[in-house]
């Protein structure tokens, strides 16, 4: 028969271990950093709900209900029945709503980049800041409708020549003093 040959076990060096476990924690730690360094940070527009139709384009007017927020979910703005131009908002809130399509829902990511940069917000009326410096921004956005600034224009047109035919009085089940479209 053949004999095992045996192999006295040296004693562990003293900090031995504690080094092992220093150096898996350092792994530990540079593989997530890197895993952070590599994560997508553009814009992300996901569909809650899906619209139908055309999207709008740059040089359009949009009609939107949106809530936004920061990152951390605290809410900084909101709006019901907000009228804006596309080439009006912030590049990212711009290029979400070309991703849109009118009756849809979206949830839209915007990157600090994207947003305001390292510009902190304040509110005009008590001049707190509500958007710190590079902030990324959350918006759930429903787009009601959109047209174009040359229908909106003609509209405008077509109701100021109205007016004018009814001898400057106004239109009719129009409160005095309503806002011009």
């Amino acid at each position: 028969m053949s004999e095992i040959t045996r192999v006295p076990l040296q004693p562990v060096a003293k900090g031995s271990l504690t080094r092992i476990w220093l150096g898996v924690a350092l792994a530990v730690a540079l593989g997530s950093a890197a895993a952070v360094a590599t994560r997508y940070h553009g814009l992300v527009v996901e569909t809650v709900k899906a619209g139908q139709g055309a999207m709008p384009t740059s040089a359009d007017v949009v009609l939107v209900n949106y809530v936004g927020r920061l990152a951390n979910g605290k809410e900084f703005d909101r709006g019901e029945k907000a009228v804006m131009p596309v080439e009006g908002v912030i590049p990212g809130f711009a290029k979400g709503l070309q991703q849109m399509q009118r009756g849809g829902k979206y949830r839209i990511e915007i990157p600090a980049s994207q947003a305001y940069g390292a510009n902190e917000q304040k509110s005009p009326a008590t001049g707190e800041v509500v958007i710190p410096a590079n902030s990324d921004l959350v918006f759930e956005v429903e787009l009601l409708d959109f047209k174009s600034a040359a229908e909106i224009e003609r509209q405008r047109q077509m109701i100021q020549q109205m007016q004018q035919q009814m001898g400057g009085q106004g239109m009719p089940d129009m409160p005095h003093g309503a806002p011009k479209p």
